[in-house]
């Protein structure tokens, strides 16, 4: 789900394995289905210069559920119906419908590619599908989604799916021209972790850290708990669980995939893999999207610096309160804001000639991740107590550019017709009075 660049570049490598097993492309409008069919119903990956052709897809149309202020909307022929039917004074809610064109055939393994702020209208679509023994991958950007999954799509933990999560750091560009083709820009690595289930674990818990080998010792040692460690926060618990054939059968499948370069991390490891990557996201993404600027322009430049230093102590203080974190060693260092900054310094140096996704998605103004990207810390920042005020304004500030970004393309007022312009006396394709 999610079939743009990264998507197309995951389902790409997937059907290049030996032994291939099956995918099918759910794609969000039925234009894009219908461009599908008429189209040679292929994917192309291009790479160095050389494109790689892959076939056997195949497709389906699953029309993302319109939520209106946390609602979801049912749909009657096609229209939208608040989901509230009022019977005898009592809101309740509507049975799952389908569209035309929609499978109804169940899901045992979905893999995620779509923005963070449309996961929640995607899963709706395909929710009635998905099983107790189903696993969702999530491969998005941004934090708080499994969250918002839990507490609006599959509020029952006896019949919700099991979560993967992944963090990728390759770099795929779509080509406008050909939606069907990605390139591979730039090469990374992909970030997997199965979630405890909350039937298998308090997921309010924090982790509790594995034992781990040391230089001086030849037997595993158990970490000792920090002597702060706040008495409200529960009692720490394993990350260890056992995996149902369905996780075993996703994780493996991406692990055997070369292109991919997937590894498979314990919950704990890849919080903090998220969490170092959000960071990067929180300060490379919101300030060149307000400068209308490259990746590159952060570097070498004084007073961006400090501004970056203003963000990065909210944000490294934020992250280094977690509960989820209090037991694991080493986090106050990790996640210390100078050793963010050399990170974020580092990404920006390597993709210096690169648009973020915020800023392309606002210089066509549309909705952005910011929610889940710095709203996430201004979030999590309130609920332990610490005011993220230069976080909250870079969040405003995204927001209100692409408003303002809307607000021009309509009222923008095209020239339709052929002929010049000319301005001084108004006429079109005519020449200057003497």
């Amino acid at each position: 789900m999610g079939v743009g660049s990264v998507g197309s570049f995951i389902a790409h490598a997937l059907r290049g394995l030996p032994n291939a097993p099956p995918v099918t492309l759910v794609f969000a409008r039925y234009e894009k289905l219908t461009e599908w069919n008429e189209s040679s119903r292929r994917l192309t990956l291009v790479t160095g210069g050389d494109s790689e052709i892959r076939d056997g897809f195949d497709a389906e149309v699953a029309i993302p559920r319109i939520r209106y202020h946390g609602k979801e909307l049912g749909l009657i022929n096609g229209d939208a119906l608040d989901t509230l039917n009022m019977t005898k004074g009592e809101p309740q809610a509507p049975q799952p419908q389908t569209l035309s064109g929609e499978s109804t055939e169940p899901i045992s393994s979905l893999i995620i590619c779509s923005k963070a702020h449309q996961v929640l209208q995607g899963l709706s679509s395909v929710k009635h599908r998905l099983h107790k023994d189903s696993v969702v991958c999530f491969l998005h950007n941004g934090m708080g989604v499994v969250e918002e999954v839990n507490r609006e799509i599959f509020p029952d933990p006896t019949t919700r799916p099991h979560y993967m999560l992944g963090v990728n750091s390759h770099s795929i560009k779509s080509i406008p021209s050909d939606p069907f083709t990605a390139t591979h820009t730039g090469f990374g690595a992909m970030s997997l972790g199965i979630l405890p289930h909350e039937r298998d674990r308090n997921p309010d818990a924090p982790y509790l850290p594995s034992a781990r080998f040391t230089a001086t010792s030849s037997k595993p040692i158990q970490p000792e708990p920090p002597s702060d460690i706040n008495p409200a926060y529960p009692a720490p618990s394993s990350a260890k669980f056992t995996w149902t054939p369905t996780e075993r059968y996703l994780l493996r499948t991406l692990l055997r995939t070369p292109v991919l370069s997937a590894a498979a991390f314990s919950p704990p490891d890849l919080l903090q893999m998220q969490l170092d990557k959000l960071a990067v996201d929180c300060i490379i993404n919101p300030l060149t999207t307000m400068l209308d600027a490259r990746n590159g322009s952060l570097l070498n430049n004084y007073a961006l610096t400090r501004t970056l230093r203003l963000l990065l102590s909210e944000i490294s203080l934020v992250i280094r309160s977690l509960p989820e974190l209090q037991y694991i060693p080493n986090v106050a260092q990790r996640f210390d804001p100078g050793r963010l900054e050399t990170i974020i310094v580092s990404v920006a140096h390597k993709t210096r000639d690169d648009l973020s996704s915020m800023l392309s998605d606002v210089r066509i103004g549309r909705q952005t991740d910011i929610e889940y990207v710095n709203g996430w810390i201004v979030k999590r920042g309130e609920e332990l107590g610490i005011r993220c005020l230069m976080n909250y304004m870079m969040v405003q500030m995204v927001k209100g550019k692409r408003m303002v970004v809307q607000r021009e393309i309509g009222e923008d007022v095209p020239f339709v017709g052929g002929g010049e312009v000319d301005v001084r006396v108004g006429k079109v394709g005519g020449k200057k009075d003497g």
